[in-house]
């Protein structure tokens, strides 16, 4: 029997060969290949085209999220198991919308991961079930189809959340965007909601997970 390729894409090289060992101490599947960021990971699977990788979710050079949906598009055969230690539902509806096929807590018990490797590997889905039911009800039904050409949110939302991401007043916004501040509130507000964030602290977080304060 084959066994099953694996891909690591972890930034921190203890994390990264503790989880190299315990899967190639497992009879059906190795390590073939680790990556340190983000970029290197998309490089390497796509050159070696793996069964499944493991792809840590913040990393330097691209990050989880923005490797997940380069991967989705230029090897949707590759299937992308994301661990993390974030239980947030932002991070969940966010890996889903980049094509994530299974989403495992750092903080699980190690048969946890295996499980999930083994499913995504077998064309099925994994969310850790440490998650509550809740959770997962939030995020069920929320990928995209490749004909979907909804956003997830509107494109004067999101100019509102960078704003905000940025340091802007609601005041300072409106002017920028030649919007009344009721309007800049009310972008915010259904922004938030839908990306179930509660704080400033939390948007500047989901900016930097998009990478929007890293442009020019």
């Amino acid at each position: 029997m084959s066994k099953l390729r694996i891909l690591i894409a972890e930034d921190h090289e203890t994390v990264r060969t503790g989880i190299k060992m315990l899967i190639n101490a497992q009879p059906d599947m190795e390590v073939i290949s680790e990556a340190s960021d983000g970029l290197e990971a998309i490089s390497r699977a796509q050159s070696l085209l793996p069964d499944v990788v493991l792809m840590d979710v913040s990393m330097p050079g691209a990050n989880g999220f923005q490797a997940t949906e380069k991967l989705n598009q230029t090897c949707p055969q590759v299937k992308v198991l994301a661990l993390t230690r974030h239980r947030d539902k932002a991070y969940l509806q966010q890996l889903v919308r980049a094509g994530a096929d299974g989403y495992v807590l750092k903080q699980s018990p190690a048969e946890e991961m295996l499980r999930a490797i083994r499913a995504v590997a077998a064309g099925g889905q994994y969310l850790d079930t440490s998650l509550t039911g809740k959770v997962l009800a939030g995020i069920a039904g929320e990928h995209p189809s490749k004909d979907d050409r909804q956003p997830w949110i509107s494109r004067r939302e999101e100019e509102v959340l960078k704003l905000i991401a940025w340091g802007n007043s609601n005041k300072e916004i409106a002017a920028k965007l030649d919007i009344s501040v009721k309007t800049v509130e009310a972008h915010r507000a259904n922004a938030m909601r839908k990306l179930d964030l509660h704080s400033r602290i939390g948007i500047v977080r989901f900016a930097l997970l998009q990478g929007w304060l890293e442009e020019d």
